[in-house]
């Protein structure tokens, strides 16, 4: 199971928390987030992917934030149609992934994003909240019982140190969960992360082995 830190905003605790080794760094282009990135990133080990966040973002946005940023992902946090995950596709490397996330509850209808399947490479489940994102709550992981999708997807949502036992109960489970996406639960303030926490976190997510 791969890792994603998100939110990054500070070149030192970008480079910091780019020691630990996560599978993705995730910086966020929503102007109204506290998180907003519009910085410098300071040079990552290659196997690290940078993600960038949007939400109900421009096309044009999107390209000029990948070539600017030297992006490997790309994160639709909004209301993003399939018409434009496909035209966002169309204009991009294949080397770049598509990641469309979905705020979930225990309302949420798995069926609504089967048509997303074929224009994105993985799927992500977020808490719903009046954030697009960053509300440190987790939903109810039980409603993934639900998912009838074979999309390989990224787990979100107040994950925190409390959490780990509960992601080693869900790996048990024959659902396609590819990557674990922390956050809030790991700031000193919005941006900022706690690295002697992730270190932690990050040696106990490797011991687990999910």
């Amino acid at each position: 199971m791969k890792l994603k830190i998100c939110g990054m905003k500070y070149p030192e605790n970008i480079i910091e928390t780019g020691a630990l080794l996560p599978d993705y760094m995730g910086f966020i282009f929503y102007e109204k987030s506290a998180r907003y990135f519009n910085g410098t990133i300071p040079e990552l080990i290659k196997t690290i992917k940078k993600t960038g966040v949007f939400v109900d973002q421009s096309l044009e946005e999107i390209l000029e934030k990948i070539k600017k940023y030297d992006l490997q992902a790309v994160q639709l946090h909004g209301e993003e149609s399939t018409a434009f995950c496909q035209e966002l596709k169309n204009n991009i490397s294949p080397k770049i992934e598509i990641i469309k996330v979905f705020s979930a509850d225990e309302n949420f209808d798995f069926e609504t994003i089967k048509p997303f399947e074929p224009v994105c490479d993985y799927f992500l489940f977020d808490t719903k909240g009046k954030l697009p994102g960053g509300n440190g709550t987790t939903f109810d992981w039980t409603i993934l019982k639900k998912y009838n999708s074979k999309k390989p997807f990224f787990l979100s949502g107040g994950i925190g140190m409390n959490e780990l036992k509960a992601i080693e109960e869900i790996s048990k489970t024959n659902l396609p969960i590819y990557a674990v996406d922390v956050n809030s639960k790991f700031e000193i303030e919005p941006g900022l992360k706690n690295k002697n926490l992730l270190t932690n976190f990050k040696r106990k997510f490797e011991v687990a082995n999910f």
